[in-house]
């Protein structure tokens, strides 16, 4: 065998070959000759993906440079959805910034909306006298968030290799909920339901039983899609000891939520940490032994199953103390003051605006000024974390005394579980590479902020 300059074949030149490395099979092993071009081959192909491509989730580039079918280095750009979130909320009082992190992980904005609400209320000093109907509320409805997250994660992961009904199944299941969060909240995203002090409303008659009518249909969308594809043979291969991560590396990135899990550690803060009374709920911390994309899938069905355990403890509470309040009783904090939702739909129900229009002119002066101006927060910083469906949300808040947030600034564990990505894909196989960013499960709402 010998390496030489590149004879010229095929109609093209010697001139157009200069420079390129040729081999002449001579005799010897075809192993050998593999072996010693892939020594000396520098040719390497980038390939730019997203961020418009419904692999990247929506608007998330991913830059591989390949060598063959292989990744050989990963990098991933953001900012593509920013939309200066944190930065608009310094310009709104502080109960208008609700409107603006339930925008951050659009798939599952209660936690956003009770983390903020969380820290504000630390600020105020107020933790305890939340009333426990208003905490039951927030359970169920940050439990429903859950679900629809880790179903859309589901679906949309099988979507990217081509299972489109596995999608459709997973949408399917995440209606039934998103008909029950519609009927407490008045709509199916972007909330702006959970208020400091408590939240907006009181569920309407009826909502609990008709929860109870409509979860048996999530519970059996759960059961159908893993018996499809639990123990099918195409998706363990697609998935099984694809993108893993051990315990160190895992907690060198700072990664929480289900990749955590998956490797083993039960860690969930609404059991090493609760709040909204989670201490009071019986519920299971589902782990595995080993973070791969597999696990990572198998660890987000059984939360929504121990989330439907929740669900159910959190529908008995509600009926048992129907009637108690749902907000604060400092009327300087509670907004909108006792506004409740006609059939207008726009909460301008005719006795509150029989009494601020023809009663009570001191009830039209504050109705006024707390809408508008908004309630004073004493100044100091507040630092509040909650267990998101994707892992560890963190909320830091500082005030300088006024109706409005000094610097309001979020730490979303999907922008963090993005790094592990060049870690679990870099070396492995292209089709591998998306494989992982799915069972990473990111909402670039939440990364960019």
């Amino acid at each position: 065998m010998t390496s030489q300059p590149f004879h010229a074949t095929s109609g093209a030149t010697e001139a157009d070959m200069d420079g390129l490395p040729g081999f002449d099979a001579v005799g010897g092993d075809w192993s050998d000759i593999a072996s010693e071009a892939a020594q000396i081959a520098e040719e390497r192909i980038v390939v730019n993906i997203g961020p418009v491509h419904p692999s990247t989730h929506g608007v998330f580039r991913l830059l591989m440079e390949l060598d063959g079918e292989y990744v050989r280095q990963i990098s991933g750009a953001t900012g593509f959805l920013h939309t200066g979130i944190e930065k608009n909320m310094e310009y709104r009082t502080w109960t208008q910034g609700v409107s603006f992190v339930t925008r951050m992980d659009y798939t599952a904005c209660f936690f956003q909306e009770v983390g903020y609400c969380m820290g504000i209320e630390k600020l105020l000093g107020i933790e305890d006298q939340i009333p426990s109907r208003a905490q039951e509320i927030r359970v169920l409805m940050m439990e429903l968030s859950r679900m629809a997250s880790h179903m859309i994660a589901f679906g949309s992961a099988l979507n990217e290799l081509g299972a489109t009904s596995m999608m459709t199944a997973g949408f399917r299941g995440r209606e039934d909920l998103l008909r029950i969060i519609e009927r407490i909240s008045g709509l199916r995203m972007n909330n702006e339901y959970i208020r400091p002090g408590g939240v907006a409303e009181d569920l309407t008659p009826g909502t609990t039983d008709y929860a109870r009518e409509v979860l048996p249909n999530v519970r059996q969308a759960l059961l159908d899609m893993w018996d499809i594809v639990g123990e099918n043979p195409i998706f363990k291969k697609r998935f099984q000891n694809v993108g893993v991560l051990s315990m160190p590396a895992l907690m060198a990135l700072g990664q929480t939520g289900p990749a955590l899990k998956a490797a083993g550690l039960p860690w969930d803060l609404r059991k090493s940490a609760p709040y909204c009374g989670y201490e009071q709920y019986t519920f299971d911390v589902p782990t595995a032994d080993k973070s791969d994309a597999y696990n990572r899938t198998w660890v987000r069905v059984q939360e929504c199953h121990q989330s439907l355990r929740i669900i159910y403890q959190a529908l008995d509470r509600l009926d048992a103390s129907e009637g108690q309040p749902v907000m604060v009783e400092d009327k300087r904090i509670a907004w909108p003051a006792q506004l409740s939702i006609a059939s207008d739909g726009q909460g301008t129900s005719h006795e509150h605006v029989e009494e601020i229009m023809t009663q009570s002119m001191e009830s039209l002066i504050h109705h006024f000024k707390l809408v508008t101006e908004g309630f004073r927060v004493p100044a100091g910083q507040s630092y509040t974390i909650i267990e998101h469906a994707k892992g560890t949300w963190g909320c830091h808040l500082v005030s300088d005394g006024g109706t409005r947030p000094y610097r309001a600034h979020v730490s979303d564990p999907g922008f963090r579980n993005l790094q592990g990505l060049s870690m679990m894909a870099e070396g492995g196989l292209l089709a591998d590479a998306i494989v992982c960013l799915a069972s990473i499960d990111p909402v670039m709402g939440g990364v960019d902020r």
